[in-house]
Parts: C-alpha cells; structure tokens; sequence
C-alpha cells in the first residue's frame, strides 16, 4: 500500500494513496465567514467549489505554516449516509511536509493497544527508521455534524 506522509507538530502522519485525488500546491482559499478556525476556505477546483481543512488546526490548534512543502491533500470523501451508486464529494486537507511517500504493506501496520479515547481517525502506525508514522482514516476526521454543516455552508454561499 502506497502512503503520503505529512507533518503535524513535528508528528508524522500517513494517508492510503488510494483516497487521495491529487496532491495541489497552496491556493488562495476563501473564508467563509461563521466557520470553525479548522476550516481554511473554499477554492475552484475544476469548476467545483471545495471545502478545506486546515489538519494542522483541527489536530494541533495551530494553523500550517505557508511553506513549499506545504500542500493541499484532494481526498475524495462520501455522506456517511452515500449509497453505492454515490458520488464522493471531493474535500483539500491542508498540511505541512507533504514531501514524500512510503510503500507498506498491511503487516507493517501496528494496532495500538493503549486504551484511551482516541479520535476515530487515529488508525494503525507503522515503525520505520525515523520514529513511528500516524495513519489517518480521513473519513472519520470530521463528525457527521461537521460534515453536514461544511457541505451546506459551501453549497449555500456558492448558489
């Protein structure tokens, strides 16, 4: 399996390629106003209007720093409520150090047994050279009312 890597507060973090649309350089977002400091903006994309998330505020409660590595992650996200035959709504998570990829395979990926309340999106780590790397499942970043309420404000602003 073919990971992106990218950085939080100095923290390494992995998503699974294959829900990755394509990784952009920084754009100028658009702030939407009455929304979450975790929410960067909207941008064009292809004549579609997409949603950013700032992981390093979401995660870390500080913005990403704008450098070249920086980038915006197109993942492509469904309602929790999508059937088969749904279309994904494509979402940019923004972060930091976004420089490299990492082919692992399933057995390379450690449970994590510490019992404590983690966030839903907090997966399996792997262990390499370097420390260990956080997996992220990107459909559980945001919560349903979350997911609900950016979907509705980008539709709403933009129609």
């Amino acid at each position: 399996m073919l990971m992106l890597l990218f950085q939080i507060n100095n923290q390494r973090y992995a998503i699974a390629s294959q829900q990755i649309v394509e990784v952009i350089p920084l754009v100028n977002l658009t702030k939407l106003p009455h929304t979450p400091e975790y929410f960067a903006g909207v941008f064009n994309y292809r004549g579609r209007i997409i949603p950013v998330i700032d992981l390093c505020q979401l995660m870390g409660n500080q913005s990403c720093v704008e450098h070249l590595s920086t980038r915006i992650i197109l993942i492509n996200h469904w309602d929790r409520d999508a059937t088969e035959e749904s279309t994904p709504h494509i979402m940019g998570l923004m972060a930091q150090r976004v420089i490299e990829t990492l082919q692992k395979s399933d057995i390379d990926l450690v449970e994590v047994d510490i019992q404590i309340d983690k966030p839903p999106y907090l997966g399996k780590m792997i262990v390499d050279e370097q420390g260990m790397i956080q997996c992220l499942h990107v459909e559980y970043l945001l919560s349903e009312v979350q997911q609900a309420y950016l979907v509705a404000e980008v539709h709403s602003e933009y129609k």
